[in-house]
């Protein structure tokens, strides 16, 4: 049986000054670069999970509404969710 935890090696190239804000955080934080930009892609990860979950129960909500308004206040939210504003 597998490790829920088993590791993959990658190796990925960033620019100079992502690597020293990088080592700089990892360096306040007394941790190794490694495990900063571990951090920071898991920090990533669930604010993407979060940003989808969020964007899907606006849509269900939209979906749900009846009054006029309401639907062009959520359907604003919707776009800017999508496009930025």
């Amino acid at each position: 049986m597998r490790s829920p935890n088993k590791s993959v090696r990658q190796s990925v190239t960033l620019p100079v000054n992502v690597a020293a804000q990088v080592r700089s955080m990892a360096r306040s934080r007394r941790l190794s670069a490694n495990r900063m930009l571990v951090e920071l892609v898991e920090n990533g990860l669930a604010a993407e999970k979060r940003k989808q979950r969020e964007f899907f129960d606006l849509a269900e909500r939209f979906r749900g509404a009846t009054d006029p308004e309401e639907i062009k206040r959520l359907g604003q939210q919707m776009g800017e969710m999508v496009f930025g504003g």
